[in-house]
């Protein structure tokens, strides 16, 4: 496949899957009471608003152009301020849970749309490489959303899991976030986190499945 094609196919589907995470972070936050994120112009579909140059283009445009066995990303974090919650402890949770909810929602229009496709569109070139883009879309989906749900600082999954700890113990690990930090890169790196490809790819079966259950 074409580097072109590539980019199309997966750096396209993933850059779009960052987005929209963020943007639902910043969007619950905003109805829990704050807006720090649509002040500084990040409630936004813009990715240049969301864009790490380092873990949204760089990364994993090398990892697409040379065929890497990662790939992997990020984009910036929305910012958000408790205090500005109507009940901090709360309502993080649910502008924590907000981003990996997000993807599963996009993983499930996704289906939907290989749905209408399978049943009403005839077999074509052009429809099997839309297919193929589409698919690629609801894995990256799934992939963000498992990923993001390990229960650990910074990812969403920490502060998922900090509405059910003691605030002492939440306290601490937050002011350790470094060291988990630096942790999940060594998961990453050391290809240990290929075992999030079970649930991901067993959450893509069950969805394609249900797209195509009355055509297998």
């Amino acid at each position: 496949m074409e580097i072109g094609a590539k980019v199309g196919v997966y750096y396209i589907p993933f850059l779009f899957a960052l987005c929209f995470h963020e943007f639902a972070h910043g969007w619950v936050a905003k109805l829990r009471g704050d807006n720090t994120a649509q002040v500084m112009g990040r409630l936004t579909m813009n990715p240049a608003a969301h864009m790490d140059w380092i873990g949204t283009f760089m990364l994993p445009l090398i990892s697409i152009v040379f065929n890497t066995p990662i790939f992997f990303g990020w984009a910036k974090p929305v910012p958000v301020n408790a205090r500005n919650l109507k009940d901090p402890r709360k309502d993080m949770f649910w502008v924590a849970l907000a981003g990996p909810m997000s993807n599963i929602l996009l993983a499930v229009i996704g289906t939907l749309v290989i749905a209408i496709t399978a049943r009403y569109f005839l077999v074509s070139e052009v429809v099997m490489s839309f297919l193929k883009i589409v698919k690629v879309f609801i894995t990256t989906n799934l992939f963000l959303a498992v990923f993001n749900m390990i229960p650990l600082n910074p990812l969403d999954g920490g502060k998922v899991l900090a509405r059910f700890l003691p605030a002492h113990l939440n306290y601490k690990l937050e002011q350790n976030e470094h060291i988990t930090s630096m942790i999940l890169m060594a998961l990453i790196l050391t290809g240990a986190l290929h075992v999030l490809a079970i649930p991901v790819y067993w959450g893509q079966e069950l969805l394609m499945k249900t797209a195509l259950g009355g055509m297998l």
